[in-house]
């Protein structure tokens, strides 16, 4: 009766397996999929039938082989099509299945089968056989080579194998020294710990992984790891970057002639990409933010120049150069014009722009194009070259679009899209050249059948057409997206009619967080037709008592240690999911260095994102990573509460009137209230949906590319 139980499961399994087949989930062709069902019914019958009448198997046998047929079934359906296991290997599964109980019965190892097969196979005999660890010899074996076709499909996984069973290798140095080939910072991580297998690193025979250990049982392990490359040629030595680390100008010098280098060794004829490239590169801006634009940013009301911008001095053009393009979403507009900018000339000899961008070898040079717009100094950029070097880099910022990058794939694209504009408004004859351009690297793309290629130009032609306010565009309708001129009010409603808005704060030391959360609140308190709630230690309660239901809940902005904001938001969070309460419209309110925070949390059912944080425009692609369907208010440059408390406040007056929200029409009356001085200059840098070129760009392109 308990053969018949299994009996019985298997059968099941089998008609799990005929639905998945009549779902075309198995195989697309007829042919395939014969001989995969053949194999999946008619071969497991066989096997049922053989354990059954086996007359040399007792019957706790036949349950054992029994069940595993049930669990072979079982993985089949588990692992069908996922990554390394193809549906086809259907009839060669159960073929290795029998001649490894075969093999069990007769108390031979089954490890042979496992080797002869490929992973996928194998992975799915491995875990049905499980209960034969204690009575096959071959089980240890098996799970041995097992791993080992695992690590060969997936050297990256290497360092994770190696963790959960360090002395499952005779041979585990040379596989520590793949894995450092294949990533680095895997073997880092891993040296860091205290267990087997950092110990098998650190004592590795192998130099170059010796070094690695070193660096990563310092204290700063950190400061070392962007050189690695270079110590592992031999081109640093750690004492030299000790002799800098502490020093903040001196390290971040330090870090930009390694970039530089490295640029130089990654194009012709060197081609020799460096490791740890993007390690730098964060480190250079985190230095660049933290030590340098923040200072400057934060001295802006300091009327003398020489006081406020102290912390450049002894900076070259070049090491000011990506302090700019690395700050992009952190520096402020006086910073940019009245600090940065202006010294790059005056610390070259010769002050060429052509000169400062060959001695960058080109790097990031459109994003240093993309800022050189928004802050209105590309006529002044260019007019530091002759005419010919400017149709040269003009013409490079435009080609080789459809190149993909392994970071951040459509940076430059969005980059060229979102300088148009103000290239257009301030230099008519340079706009009508980059048309030209994208219209020529557009026909190129299409006559080489480059899909990517042909999408990005056809997408930069169609936003630069609608640039030109003499012509009337609709983008939604040409770009085939959801409308970027607005929201229906029933789009931002959950099944209880009510609008749900969730506002993310941050405690800072020098209070701007609490500044502005006292500010924003000063919008609802003592106001008619809203009710406040702050008796929770972590978050405030705004719901409206007249018109439609507006609900918003805001963190409580906190600072101490152990970081409060984030258990508050999170706690905040818990308790909107466990109440049904899903948030359409999410606001970021704090420092720049505070999105990240924001944007991890950010929930897919927002569809109005308002980015109340200085340079919150250049993460549009984290934002609609998360939410596809948003629409982003940001800012170019700073943002400010005395412009994000209005934008809000027209926001919820609409809402609480139940009418849809019009882009074109909101912003005209906000730009009514910011109609002159330093006011409107703040309000323009912010960015409504409808203008949001990168934004728009993202969504069509990812459409056109079926993403």
């Amino acid at each position: 009766m308990e053969r018949e139980i299994w009996h019985n499961n298997i059968d099941k399994q089998q008609k799990k397996v005929n639905q998945l087949n009549n779902q075309g989930k198995i195989a697309t062709d007829t042919t395939v999929g014969l001989q995969i069902m053949d194999a999946l019914t008619r071969g497991v019958d066989e096997l049922q039938m053989q354990i059954e009448m086996d007359s040399t198997l007792k019957s706790m046998e036949k349950i054992k082989y029994l069940r595993s047929v049930d669990l072979l079934l079982q993985g089949y359906i588990t692992y069908l099509n996922r990554r390394d296991f193809s549906a086809s290997a259907a009839p060669a599964l159960i073929k290795a299945f029998a001649q490894c109980i075969e093999l069990d019965k007769y108390q031979k190892s089954f490890a042979p089968v496992i080797e002869s097969n490929e992973y996928g196979i194998a992975k799915v005999l491995v875990d049905c056989l499980k209960e034969y660890m204690y009575t096959n010899a071959g089980m240890a074996t098996s799970r041995t080579i097992l791993m080992r076709k695992y690590i060969t499909l997936h050297p990256e996984q290497i360092m994770a194998e190696l963790a959960k069973n360090p002395g499952a290798y005779n041979n585990a140095d040379s596989l520590i020294k793949v894995a450092l080939n294949y990533d680095i910072r895997k073997v880092y991580d891993y040296a860091q710990a205290r267990n087997a297998l950092s110990d098998r690193i650190r004592n590795h025979p192998d130099s170059a992984v010796q070094l690695v250990a070193r660096i990563a049982a310092s204290k700063s392990g950190q400061l070392y790891f962007p050189f690695l490359d270079n110590l592992m040629r031999g081109k640093i030595t750690l004492g030299a970057i000790d002799s800098v680390k502490d020093n903040e100008l001196s390290y971040f010098r330090l870090l930009v002639r390694t970039r530089i280098e490295y640029v130089e060794r990654s194009l012709p004829p060197y081609n020799d990409p460096a490791n740890q490239m993007q390690t730098l590169t964060e480190m250079m801006r985190r230095k660049a933010r933290e030590y340098f634009i923040r200072e400057i940013n934060a001295l802006h009301g300091v009327p003398n120049p020489a006081v406020r911008f102290r912390r450049l001095d002894g900076l070259s053009a070049q090491e000011l150069y990506y302090l700019a393009v690395l700050g992009e979403d952190e520096i402020y507009t006086s910073s940019y014009v009245s600090g940065v900018y202006p010294r790059i000339w005056q610390r070259m000899a010769n002050p060429r722009a052509d000169s400062l961008i060959m001695s960058v070898h080109g790097d990031y040079f459109r994003k240093f194009i993309k800022m050189a717009a928004g802050y209105n100094t590309l006529n002044d950029f260019l007019g530091r070259m002759d005419k010919k070097n400017q149709e040269t880099i003009m013409k490079a910022f435009v080609i080789g679009l459809e190149k993909p990058r392994k970071v951040n794939d459509l940076e430059d694209a969005v980059d060229v899209a979102d300088s148009y504009s103000s290239i257009m408004d301030k230099n008519k004859e340079l706009a009508a050249f980059i048309v030209n351009e994208v219209n020529v690297s557009y026909t190129k793309n299409v006559q080489d059948n480059n899909k990517r290629g042909t999408v990005i130009y056809n997408l930069l032609r169609i936003l630069f057409e609608s640039a030109d306010t003499t012509k009337k565009v609709n983008l939604s309708e040409l770009l085939g997206i959801p409308s970027i001129y607005g929201k229906e009010y029933k789009s931002l409603t959950d099944d209880s009619g009510r609008v749900i808005q969730q506002v993310f704060f941050y405690g800072d030391e020098d209070k701007d967080g609490q500044n502005s959360y006292v500010s924003f609140m000063a919008n609802f308190r003592s106001k008619p037709g809203w009710r406040i709630d702050e008796r929770k230690s972590e978050w405030t309660t705004i719901m409206s008592t007249k018109g439609k239901p507006v609900w918003i809940f805001a963190n409580k902005p906190l600072y101490g240690e152990d970081d409060p904001d984030d258990k508050a938001q999170n706690h905040l969070i818990q308790y909107m999911q466990e109440s049904g309460l899903t948030p359409t419209i999410v606001i970021h309110r704090g420092h720049s260095y505070h999105l990240a925070t924001t944007l991890h949390k950010l929930p897919e059912s927002a569809r109005i994102v308002v980015l109340g944080s200085c340079g919150g425009y250049n993460n549009l692609n984290d934002v609609l990573t998360a939410c596809p369907d948003a629409h982003i208010i940001s800012s170019k440059q700073v943002g400010t509460m005395s412009v994000n408390d209005p934008i809000i406040g027209s926001l919820n007056d609409k809402l609480l009137a139940g009418k849809d929200i019009d882009w074109i029409s909101t912003w005209r009356e906000l730009s009514k209230k910011f109609a002159t001085g330093a006011a409107k200059e703040k309000f323009d840098d912010y960015i409504p949906p409808y203008k949001n070129l990168g934004a728009i760009f993202i969504k069509a392109y990812r459409k056109s590319m079926g993403e």
